[in-house]
């Protein structure tokens, strides 16, 4: 059976929150699972039918080496992602399957709007793996460097996982449909 996997960085636990509201919205119509990067694996199940990644948006874009030993000292050493992070992980998925889809988000600051992105980055690492594009990447916003999120981001998380699993289930039909025994017409 075919079903979602989120894969998500966080250092202070914002990021978090809205991985598992995303997860929440997504698993309303396809199973879903939820893994910290540092425990996803490096080869997509050929059962993954959308993948969606997020991480927070450090110096502009995806978290480095560096950006993540600054936000572990602002953390008091305490963060929820230790070690790689998933540009690093972004660089050696593989998938099974060709028809997988993907999406990205990020968490950021809200004021003032800052350039950059961590979603857009991994939209475009995503697309020249050859994963599909479900949607746009999007971005939920942090009050600050460390959080809390902005009020009504995790329930506008959770519907974005509910609108990215209604358009992969569309998009999806026939793979969907491999999961469903043969219909009379399709056994003659």
């Amino acid at each position: 059976m075919t079903h979602a996997l989120v894969v998500f960085e966080s250092m202070f636990g914002n990021t978090q929150k809205i991985a598992v509201a995303v997860m929440e919205g997504l698993s309303s119509h396809i199973p879903t699972a939820i893994l910290e990067v540092g425990t996803a694996p490096d080869v997509l199940a050929d059962d993954v039918a959308l993948l969606v990644v997020g991480g927070a948006t450090h110096a502009f874009g995806m978290s480095r080496p560096r950006t993540r030993e600054d936000a572990t000292r602002q953390a008091g050493g305490q963060v929820v992602s230790e070690g790689n992070g998933f540009r690093e992980w972004l660089t050696s998925v593989e998938r099974k399957t060709r028809n997988v889809a993907a999406a990205a988000f990020d968490t950021r600051i809200d004021k003032p709007r800052v350039p950059g992105s961590a979603a857009r980055g991994a939209e475009k690492r995503l697309r020249k793996l050859g994963f599909r594009i479900a949607a746009p990447s999007e971005s939920f916003y942090v009050t600050g460097v460390t959080g809390p999120l902005v009020e009504g981001e995790t329930e506008r998380a959770r519907l974005w996982g509910e609108e990215l699993a209604r358009g992969v289930l569309t998009w999806a039909v026939p793979d969907v449909a491999d999961d469903v025994a043969p219909t009379t017409a399709e056994t003659r």
